[in-house]
């Protein structure tokens, strides 16, 4: 995408932060950037292993009262796919943070956003991982603008996207120790549009091959990537580094190399 380089880097492998660098189109912006994001090695580190939050945590407000005013009518929502770079709604606040317990897959199907009825395209779930630490970012709503955001995203994730709500524990990055309720939309094996777990390389080969409504599924894969790495070091996913190194590798033979770029 306008000058993108997709060559593997050297030493790449699964289980270490990803590399890639994708950047949003100019007329592809969110509404407002989803909060500061520091650039690697400047977040701050925490004395805990890294991709874990403090041992005890104090308990954690309602998703419905925040602790930073009570508002009864506000509402912290979490993203871990494509809200972390478009959440197109209004909001009052976002923090970058993580959620623990849980691990990002690609294994929803999607056939409105990334693919088609023919050909669905690959994004992310949360999978229950007791080891599990999976980073995004949390948009605060409040008064009209929860009605507003959850009857969009009712629309965007759940009737066209198959996902159902779940309410999870979100760790700020900067105040992990002040951790707080979220609504996370989460894609169940239950749901219709569900694939489950494939090898990266055969998930790698279904995202080249798959374009929506939304844009192409690279796209989607490469814009997660670059926030990850945004995140600095301590941000770890095995499965989505794994996923871009097969990308990396398998792009070339997948097309001419004057056509690669025009995938996204």
């Amino acid at each position: 995408v306008g000058g993108t380089q997709l060559e593997r880097p050297s030493g790449a492998r699964p289980g270490v932060s990803v590399r890639r660098s994708f950047r949003a189109h100019a007329g592809d912006q969110p509404r407002r950037r989803p909060g500061p994001i520091p650039e690697p090695g400047t977040m701050k580190q925490e004395s805990a292993a890294p991709n874990t939050p403090p041992r005890s945590p104090s308990p954690a407000p309602s998703a419905q009262h925040p602790r930073d005013d009570g508002d009864v009518q506000a509402l912290w929502i979490f993203g871990y796919g494509s809200l972390v770079w478009r959440p197109d709604f209004a909001y009052s606040d976002s923090r970058v943070g993580f959620v623990r317990g849980y691990s990002r897959r690609f294994w929803q199907g999607d056939t409105f956003h990334r693919g088609s009825d023919k050909m669905p395209g690959r994004v992310v779930t949360l999978l229950e991982d007791h080891e599990g630490c999976t980073w995004g970012v949390a948009y605060q709503v409040q008064g009209e603008q929860v009605s507003e955001a959850l009857k969009y995203l009712n629309v965007r994730e759940a009737v066209l996207g198959g996902y159902d709500t779940k309410e999870v524990t979100f760790y700020p990055q900067d105040t992990p120790d002040q951790p707080l309720k979220a609504l996370a939309y989460v894609a169940t094996p239950q749901n219709p549009g569900y694939l489950g777990p494939a090898p990266e390389e055969a998930i790698a080969t279904q995202i080249l091959a798959c374009r929506g409504f939304s844009g192409h599924n690279l796209e989607y894969l490469l814009r997660l990537a670059d926030f990850m790495q945004l995140c600095g070091p301590q941000a770890q996913d095995e499965h989505l580094a794994a996923i871009v190194d097969a990308v990396g590798t398998l792009l070339p033979c997948f097309c001419p190399t004057e056509q690669a770029l025009a995938l996204v």
